[in-house]
Formats: C-alpha cells, sequence, structure tokens
C-alpha cells in the first residue's frame, strides 16, 4: 500500500476565527478517513489573517476528492486546497 504526503491549505474566513478549533476538527475528520502522522502550521497571510497548512500521510489509493470535501464543511473554512501532493512510499 503506497501513502502519500500532502499538504492542505486551509483559509478560515475572518482573521477573528478560531483556527485551533478548525485544526481539531480537521485532524478528526482526516483520521477517520485513514489520515495519519497529521501536523499543523499557520502561515500569516495579511492584515491578521492566517492560513493552516495541514501535512498529512494519506493513503495512496483513496480519492483526494474526500480531504477536499470534508475539510472545506468545517464551519469557519472559506476554502481547503491541496497545494501538494508527493508519493512517500510505496
Amino acid at each position: 500500500m503506497a501513502i502519500a504526503a500532502i499538504i492542505v491549505k486551509l483559509m478560515p474566513v475572518s482573521p477573528n476565527t478560531d483556527l485551533k478549533e478548525i485544526e481539531e476538527r480537521a485532524k478528526t475528520l482526516m483520521e477517520e478517513q485513514g489520515a495519519q502522522n497529521i501536523s499543523f502550521e499557520e502561515h500569516p497571510i495579511a492584515f491578521g489573517l492566517s492560513s493552516i497548512m495541514m501535512k498529512m500521510a494519506w493513503p495512496e489509493e483513496k480519492d483526494t476528492d474526500i480531504i477536499e470535501n470534508s475539510l472545506s464543511k468545517i464551519e469557519n473554512v472559506s476554502s481547503a486546497s491541496i497545494e501538494d501532493y508527493r508519493r512517500a512510499f510505496g
């Protein structure tokens, strides 16, 4: 079974959004779908707005549409997009 290393960019709806709450919900959703080794980094954008860069190991045989569709439905997330996809193992 091959594993992909994926980075997903999560954009909150406003600078006042609780990023830790989004991270907790995103981690739970992705673990339910089979993701492992999930980590987060906050990147400043402008005017107090920061994005969340979520890194994870994803089973390569699973469709990546699951990631974007699930994460974009999180409350206070305006968008979720895959920024990087690389085969890690397999």
